[in-house]
């Protein structure tokens, strides 16, 4: 039986080829695909029932998401959502960590004060641990932003394309991370610091926190990679 996805309606006055390719896109990469339970089998026909649309936009929605990586194709079985193996994952993150260090240094360099003070007002709001994980979904959204954040003050629109893109692929990987140990209030911590960096024009040291801050992801999926359920499914 295949997954049922959580997809967003389909609106009007746009490309309908290309509305559809980012409501899969968005659907995909917002599931937990490391839960031991989750059904990663799609179905064309049904998505397009679900969609109220013919199957031709939804099947070539799934051959660009085939190519960028978020879905493959199994002879006689069918399309199934892509599980990144390790190694893959790790590549991701290593990447990430040089793209924003990176962010981080052009806007301690170059953002405007205005711009800066923003950073606050994008991080999560402050919670204890215990409502932290009990609203797990909703601090690891925040945590997107406010990382996004980072990006888009770095002014290079190029620098915020590849790492949305490269984004999407960690989503479920970084939620995943976020509910163990001490992950959240170590996050908590680093982000302030990392703003205090840039507040302060020490672009030396906000690169440094920022690689830090994601290079401890690196090495926790590293470690515990075993934990994350249906991970040895690797790609899928």
């Amino acid at each position: 039986m295949a997954t049922r996805l959580k997809l967003k309606p389909v609106g009007t006055n746009f490309s309908l080829k290309e509305h559809i390719y980012d409501v899969l896109k968005d659907a995909i990469s917002s599931m937990n695909l490391y839960d031991a339970d989750a059904n990663l089998r799609l179905d064309e026909r049904a998505l397009a029932e679900q969609l109220g649309i013919s199957r031709t936009p939804v099947r070539e929605a799934l051959t660009r998401l085939e190519q960028e990586g978020f879905v493959e194709v199994q002879p006689r079985r069918g399309v199934f959502i892509r599980r990144k193996s390790l190694d893959e994952v790790l590549d991701m993150i290593v990447v990430w960590a040089s793209l924003e260090s990176m962010a981080a240094r052009m806007a301690a360099e170059n953002a405007s004060d205005r711009e800066i003070q923003s950073l606050r007002k994008a991080l999560p709001k402050q919670k204890g641990e215990t409502e932290l994980r009990a609203h797990l979904h909703e601090y690891s959204e925040a945590n997107i932003s406010f990382h996004l954040r980072i990006l888009e003050l770095s002014g290079s629109p190029m620098l915020l394309d590849i790492a949305k893109g490269l984004f999407l692929h960690m989503r479920s990987i970084r939620e995943r991370a976020m509910a163990e140990g001490d992950r959240i209030t170590r996050s908590v911590v680093d982000h302030m610091n990392i703003i205090e960096a840039i507040e302060d024009r020490n672009a030396e040291l906000a690169s440094m926190l920022v690689r830090e801050h994601t290079m401890r992801l690196h090495g926790h999926v590293r470690n515990n990679w075993d934990t994350f359920s249906g991970a040895e499914a690797g790609a899928g």
